[in-house]
């Protein structure tokens, strides 16, 4: 029973950011079909940022209205739609429709705000509900977490890229000299995708499984005995509902409400029962949460607008390897942090200082594009996919060394930490995008018929 009741924590972990981890993974290959092109990303974050009304809607009932929202229905809901959501994706993603006189894929951006909903809320209410459950599972909850991250990019990379080359395409145009009119072909270099290895249908096809596997769990969570709570509670009663409230806020108040690492921002021994406590000076927690801010910005809104700039120039294999591998890094970060905490803010500065200076050449990358450094080098495309997957490790590191010196403090510090994540997180966001979809900061064009200077 304990062997299948971990199997079960493990699954309902899963669904809480696979769709929209799945979504990243994927973007290499929708901005080849979607009209948004290479403006679909920053679509996608500022996409997310609005989703939060989910996790604030319950985080407000709770505070004003307590009980009157019920943690099991909200749940079967949120899964439920993030299934139905997923499903129709897979069908209707290359759906597009007319606004303005301008092509737009409505039905996409629609369940991509469903799909984040569900995702964002889920950080409000999976983690609660596993506190009901016995320690040793909150663990395994986490670990499903952080699959909810590899398990997309993993199934991306045998999905493949789509391989592309360049066909020289003919063209039939009117050339008008004086009175005459003459037909005369042209030839043009033009990007040719072949199809990858499975469909994006079929993607989405297992992200929706994997949704479906989740609310399969959380189904036979729901009917897990609570024998060991009631006996515990029977026997030493004021011990227990101390231990389980203060586990309740330091943990409930521990969630990730964007896209940002899916793991425990204090992973604690199988022994261990309350955090030790740390004392900080006030600027260095002003610092602290400086940091929080500023790396959630760019983790989460600047530089994921912008990917697809920084690595489409170097060819869409290159950008699929570094969206994927990147998206592989976030839990690989969370699982060394396990293994290797710190709370030295020294190691938290330094870190910080290496992934902006990662982040820097990305977005330095992007603002050239689409003619940037070593394009036709193969060091410069194992270069850009190496920081970007550096960046995203670095400074999930740093979140995680973030949420341990707070959790070690109080519960009133990581509702700080939450609160200024999404600040930053937003302001990310909407600072991208007018300069991304507005302004035109940044340039596309086609890879084959680029004519970038040698």
């Amino acid at each position: 029973m304990a062997l299948l009741t971990h199997f079960l924590a493990c699954a309902f972990g899963m669904g809480s950011w696979v769709t929209v981890n799945g979504l990243w993974v994927e973007v290499p290959l929708l901005v080849t079909v979607l009209p948004e092109q290479w403006y679909l990303p920053s679509y996608i974050t500022i996409i997310i940022q609005m989703a939060n009304v989910g996790p604030l809607f319950v985080t407000l009932m709770n505070r004003f209205r307590p009980g009157l929202l019920k943690e099991v229905a909200v749940i079967y809901a949120i899964v439920s739609m993030g299934v139905m959501a997923c499903l129709l994706l897979a069908f209707l993603w290359n759906h597009t429709s007319l606004i303005a006189g301008t092509s737009h894929s409505i039905p996409f951006l629609i369940l991509t705000f469903f799909l984040s909903l569900v995702d964002c809320t889920s950080s409000v209410t999976f983690l609660p509900f596993m506190m009901q459950l016995q320690p040793q599972y909150t663990n395994t909850f986490f670990i499903g977490e952080g699959l909810s991250g590899l398990i997309p990019a993993l199934i991306a990379l045998g999905q493949g890229s789509g391989i592309s080359h360049c066909t020289n395409v003919s063209y039939e145009v009117n050339i008008t000299t004086g009175n005459e009119t003459v037909e005369s072909t042209i030839f043009q270099l033009e990007t040719r995708y072949l199809p990858p290895k499975f469909s994006t249908l079929i993607f989405f096809l297992l992200m929706t499984a994997v949704m479906l596997t989740c609310l399969l769990a959380f189904f036979f969570l729901t009917r897990q005995p609570k024998v060991w709570e009631l006996s515990q509670q029977h026997l030493f009663p004021s011990n227990i509902m101390l231990n389980s409230f203060d586990q309740i806020l330091h943990e409930g108040a521990d969630s990730q409400l964007s896209r940002g690492c899916s793991c425990p921002k204090d992973p604690k021994g199988p022994g261990d029962i309350l955090p030790q406590k740390f004392s900080y000076s006030v600027t260095k927690l002003a610092l602290i949460y400086l940091l929080i801010t500023w790396v959630s910005a760019l983790t989460n809104g600047v530089l994921p607008s912008v990917q697809s700039y920084s690595c489409l120039p170097y060819g869409h294999t290159t950008y699929h390897l570094a969206a994927t591998l990147s998206s592989m890094a976030n839990p690989l970060a969370c699982v060394v942090a396990m293994f290797l905490p710190s709370r030295s803010l020294t190691l938290m500065g330094i870190l910080t200082m290496a992934g902006t200076g990662f982040g820097a050449y990305n977005m330095a990358i992007a603002v050239m594009s689409p003619c940037p450094l070593l394009q036709q080098s193969q060091w410069g495309d194992a270069i850009i996919v190496l920081s970007w997957v550096l960046f995203t490790g670095t400074l999930s590191y740093v979140k995680v060394m973030a949420g341990m010196i707070l959790r070690s403090r109080s519960h009133s510090a990581l509702v700080w930490y939450g609160v200024l994540e999404q600040l930053g997180s937003l302001l990310g966001a909407l600072l991208m995008f007018p300069l991304v979809n507005v302004y035109g900061l940044f340039k596309s064009a086609d890879y084959c018929s680029l004519q970038c200077p040698t």
